[in-house]
Parts: C-alpha cells; structure tokens; sequence
C-alpha cells in the first residue's frame, strides 16, 4: 500500500494481497480477544459475522485515511446512465440466482401432475428467532456488501490482473468469491462476480459494485424474510417465474461476454 497516494481509488489499487492477509488475522484475532470479555460474541454465529466484518471495515477506513475522491465516487453512483446500469445488472444477476431452485420445482410439480405416486416436495417453514433474523440481514445488507468489494474486487482482483491479465482475474476473485456461497449459489455468485469485477473495471469506482451487491442481497433477504421466494416456486407462480428467470439469465450471459470481450480488446 503506497500511503503517498491521496487519490481513494488509487490508494484502494496499491493495497497488496498479502497486506489484506494480514488484516484478515488481525480482525480474527481482535475478535476473538472480544470474545474473552464479551460472551455474546461466542454464542452467536451472526454476532461474530458481524463484529468479525466490523472490525475490517475499520481496518479499510485505516488504510485508506488521508484520500480525497469519495465525494465523487458517490455523486457517479447517482448518475442516470450509472443507475440504469446498476438496477440492469443486479436485476438480471437476481433472475439467474432463482434459475436451478425455479427449474427444479417445476420439474418436481411435472413429475406430481403425470405421476399419482409421486410425492411433491413440500417447502417446509421453519420459525427462526427475530433477533437471529435482524443480525443476519445487518451483516448481509450492510457489511456484506461493503467487505466483500473491497475485498474481493478492490484487493484480489486489483492485484490479479496485475500479474495475470484481466479475465483470468476474473475467473479466479469471482471463483474465490463464489466458493464462500452455498454450494447451491455457487454458480450465480460466480457470475455476480465476474459482473462485480466489470462495473469495477468500467467505472474505477467500488461504491457501483458495492451498490448492486447491496441491492442484491436486500431483496434477497426481503424475499427469503417474508417467504415470497418460496411462494414464487409453487403454482400458480413457478410458470411466469421460470420464464422471467431464463429471461434473464439469456440477458446476464450475454452482458457478461460482451462487456468481457470489449474490455479485453481495451486493455490488450
């Protein structure tokens, strides 16, 4: 990290890899001495998400302290070209994340409608505390996103394309990134990546793809709270759900080879 820089996006690029490391263990080692003196801590998985996230978004705030261009960064974010660009990917990001759970539950309502023995899969609702519920959308909503873009598409792929090129780069943040999903999720978090790391690319600004990662993962866990994405998977629901879900996956693909293909034209 050179401190010599005050440009928040330049300083954001010379953050090594191994410096991140770093702070990783740092932040697992506060966290646990945190721990000792405050149980809670221990006893709740969200908690410690939390509280683990928490204290590594200090240590960015930390090692970016002194740069100047935030401001600006956030008035590009409100840009009408910049807003119709990050509601268009993370809508079709969302439509591709429902594709296999929408494909799957229409296969399952086929087989019951021609097959009498065969038993449809209920969806089973489980009660889950509210406290549990409120942390676990605190560390989604708010940290999760911020994190893991600096993370993930400031750091990893910033440092990446240095050595290997920008798809390459690519491929390997957003497979490091997808591997931390369920295993369920783990080709739609590839994708988001892979579209994370473009929006980055495109604009040098973190704070896009940290806006479609936020809007993302609020009405994700709007729909998952209420329980409409369950609904969304049964009949009447699943047939106009399926459609828009292939819909969108069509238009995902296709952004993600074009926007790849005109970048590495601009950078090779």
């Amino acid at each position: 990290m050179d401190k010599s820089i005050t440009d928040f996006n330049i300083r954001l690029r010379t953050i090594k890899i191994r410096e991140l490391i770093v702070g990783i263990i740092l932040a697992a080692i506060i966290t646990g001495l945190l721990m000792v003196f405050f149980p809670e801590i221990a006893e709740s998985d969200e908690l410690f998400f939390i509280v683990f996230l928490f204290i590594g978004a200090l240590m960015f705030v930390w090692a970016l302290r002194g740069t100047r261009g935030l401001e600006q960064n956030i008035e590009n974010v409100f840009e009408e070209n910049t807003l119709k660009e990050i509601l268009y990917v993370f809508a079709i990001n969302l439509l591709f994340a429902f594709l296999f759970t929408f494909l799957l539950s229409s296969l399952d309502i086929l087989i019951g409608l021609t097959d009498p023995t065969w038993i449809t899969t209920d969806i089973e609702t489980v009660d889950v505390d509210s406290s549990i519920i409120i942390l676990d959308a605190i560390g989604a909503i708010i940290f999760a996103p911020v994190i893991e873009e600096l993370v993930f598409r400031g750091v990893l792929f910033n440092r990446l394309k240095i050595r290997t090129g920008i798809i390459p780069a690519m491929i390997i943040s957003s497979f490091i990134f997808a591997i931390g999903h369920e295993f369920g999720g783990m080709t739609s978090a590839f994708l988001f990546g892979v579209c994370m790391c473009v929006l980055y690319l495109k604009t040098d600004n973190i704070l896009i793809p940290m806006s479609v990662h936020f809007l993302n993962n609020t009405v994700a866990t709007l729909l998952n709270v209420t329980g409409l994405d369950a609904a969304m998977s049964q009949l009447p629901w699943i047939v106009p759900s399926l459609i828009l879900s292939i819909i969108g996956t069509v238009y995902l693909l296709k952004y993600v080879f074009k926007e790849c293909r005109q970048l590495k034209k601009e950078y090779n």
